[in-house]
């Protein structure tokens, strides 16, 4: 059993919703993403996806577009990602990490190679938004020989036919996006949740988490009605962007101004903001989803 498998199930045991956070690896800069994942941890991730920096994330709005952009000013990479989920294994050999990214840094490294790595690594599952199930077949049998669950999402505009087939092609949960759009975009419409969501149910035995509007103890009281999981990503990246003062470009002034390093007394003053926020943040969704 794979370590989401075995997390999902202990949560179902236990009749808990996983509550599955959502960071972007380097964002504001390299040293902090491993202590907040830790930090993730303690305020009650069950699962942590981590963000692989990409300068075209189509699926994010522009919050978490401006996560990467801080993150590939720090230079970020694949391999950088990777490192940091082996440090973070030297402290935590029990929470599960999926990496969520697009294809192309992936197809750089090769699949083969980024495979065995990630497995190297610790890396438990992958999340590549642009990969369609149509085009997965190959990269799916390379990540399950190296025991890597293959996570897709389905949209609310997913047809019920290509449900069944991206249904047939998963393993670890489905990510069910909640609205149409990009994340942090629109409100929720619970009655369609609840009826996409039971569709899927019908359709495989794989826990479904769902996405993309969650953002306080509320919305996720609401979407753990019909869900296993809740998946919180927005909310976070912006309230870490906040801790730093780099959430907000309004021009190429200010995208400049965020490539300018933070010195060690700034980093340790923003490290101790953004481990307050994180925390009050997950805590806040985990009682809301699990009350």
């Amino acid at each position: 059993m794979s370590r989401i498998a075995a997390r999902m199930k202990a949560c179902q045991d236990r009749g808990r919703k996983a509550v599955i956070p959502y960071i972007v690896a380097g964002d504001p800069w390299l040293d902090i993403t491993v202590p907040a994942m830790h930090t993730l941890v303690d305020a009650g991730a069950d699962i942590i996806e981590l963000g692989v920096p990409f300068s075209d994330p189509m699926a994010e709005g522009p919050v978490i577009q401006l996560g990467h952009e801080r993150a590939l000013a720090n230079h970020i990479g694949l391999s950088d990602v990777l490192a940091m989920v082996a440090e973070f294994r030297n402290k935590d050999a029990e929470t599960p990490v999926v990496l969520m990214g697009y294809a192309n840094p992936i197809e750089v490294m090769g699949y083969l190679a980024f495979a065995e790595a990630a497995q190297r690594a610790g890396v438990d599952g992958v999340l590549t938004v642009d990969m369609p199930p149509e085009e997965a077949s190959e990269s799916n049998a390379i990540f399950r020989q190296h025991d890597l669950d293959t996570i897709f999402l389905i949209a609310p505009t997913t047809s019920n036919q290509r449900t069944e087939k991206i249904c047939s092609m998963a393993t670890g949960y489905i990510y069910y996006v909640s609205l149409k759009g990009v994340t942090g975009a629109g409100h929720l419409d619970t009655t369609e949740v609840a009826s996409k969501v039971g569709f899927i149910k019908q359709t495989t035995d794989l826990p479904v988490c769902v996405g993309f509007g969650i953002k306080d103890a509320d919305s996720a009281r609401a979407i753990a009605k019909y869900a296993d999981g809740v998946v919180v990503g927005s909310v976070l990246v912006d309230g870490m962007g906040e801790c730093v003062g780099r959430n907000v470009r309004d021009d190429e002034a200010d995208l400049n101004a965020e490539s300018k390093p933070f010195n060690d007394n700034e980093k340790d003053l923003f490290a101790s903001k953004i481990n307050d926020k994180i925390t009050s943040i997950v805590s806040a969704i985990a009682a809301g989803a699990n009350s």
